[in-house]
């Protein structure tokens, strides 16, 4: 077990920014998180970037990393603590380039050893595998067997985060196998007793 594995949560694709400011704050109470991603599927640039400037302080309040998902730009001008890029945006160099080092970049790299091995190359500062299970959230580009994490915490020395359908019954493997980082969306906002209990239930099973 990776005693270290900690809760990495990513926004729903749309939010009611009010209410979810309530449940961010709900959920930071409740345990330990380590990052946040915010992740506006098709949202305007102007409304993801009134979400980061609404939610960066409250990330800050309670210590945890605030990432912007695809674009380094906006994540530069509103002073979040880095980047997330896939496939089809810009590279870990261009994205480290553009913040610039003390930066995180982090890059999904689905299945794929190489992808992720060149990302490091490249100066990123964490891997994503996934998806592990089956996800709602998105069409996932890799379905990764757990012996992929086994691999990557045997023979290589930047942390990686474990993506897709994770529940609270199905993230022990992830960590044990492991995974440093547990990335979450629906587990955690579509909980039925709410975000606060899902961070508890996270927790307690990647610990």
């Amino acid at each position: 077990m990776n005693k270290d594995c900690r809760l990495y949560l990513i926004t729903p694709p749309k939010i009611d920014l009010e209410k979810f400011v309530d449940d961010l704050k709900q959920a930071f109470a409740a345990g330990d998180v380590a990052v946040l991603q915010l992740r506006l599927k098709d949202a305007p640039r102007d409304e993801i970037k009134k979400a980061a400037e609404t939610l960066l302080p409250i990330c800050r309040g309670y210590d945890v990393a605030f990432i912007i998902n695809d674009d380094p730009e906006l994540a530069k001008e509103v002073g979040a603590d880095g980047v997330h890029v896939g496939e089809e945006d810009v590279s870990v160099k261009e994205a480290r380039e553009i913040l610039g080092e003390g930066k995180i970049v982090g890059a999904s790299c689905y299945a794929s050893k190489d992808r992720a091995f060149t990302a490091g190359e490249q100066g990123a500062d964490y891997v994503a595998f996934g998806a592990f299970y089956e996800t709602k959230t998105k069409e996932p580009k890799g379905r990764p067997d757990i012996d992929l994490l086994e691999f990557w915490h045997e023979y290589a020395n930047i942390p990686c985060v474990a993506i897709g359908g994770i529940k609270p019954d199905n993230a022990a493997p992830l960590a044990k196998a492991g995974a440093d980082f547990i990335a979450v969306v629906t587990g955690v906002w579509d909980h039925a007793q709410g975000p606060a209990e899902a961070v508890k239930e996270y927790n307690k099973a990647i610990k």
